[in-house]
């Protein structure tokens, strides 16, 4: 189990998976998964099929105003805030977000610590 915020983690996910969803090819999945990571944490990844992110980019998406695709202004998508809250949320949980993309892929990889019961 882990001890949260649901509020603040479930604005975490909201914020990734519709981040996913507006970034995704047409009419291709999006693929979430859970695991173990090691006995105290636990990773949750989202992986979607969309344009290769460079890795110069990736560093700065988790940057506060930073958006990707600078033609969506404020009226089609966000402010460049949702990623930085994200990962504020995660970091304050005790946890990690990172993000990584090629082959037209990306995934967002979020690792919280949990407590053995």
């Amino acid at each position: 189990y882990m001890n949260g915020d649901a509020d603040k983690l479930q604005r975490v996910f909201d914020n990734l998976i519709r981040n996913a969803v507006s970034y995704s090819y047409p009419d291709t999945a999006l693929q979430l998964t859970m695991r173990q990571n090691t006995a105290d944490s636990v990773e949750i990844s989202l992986r979607n099929s969309g344009p290769t992110i460079p890795k110069e980019k990736l560093k700065m998406l988790f940057e506060q105003f930073y958006r990707l695709d600078e033609a969506r202004g404020t009226e089609s998508g966000g402010a460049g805030l949702g990623l930085a809250i994200a990962k504020e949320i995660v970091e304050l949980h005790g946890g990690k977000i990172t993000a990584e993309s090629e082959n037209e892929s990306i995934t967002f990889r979020v690792t919280l610590p949990v407590n053995i019961a």
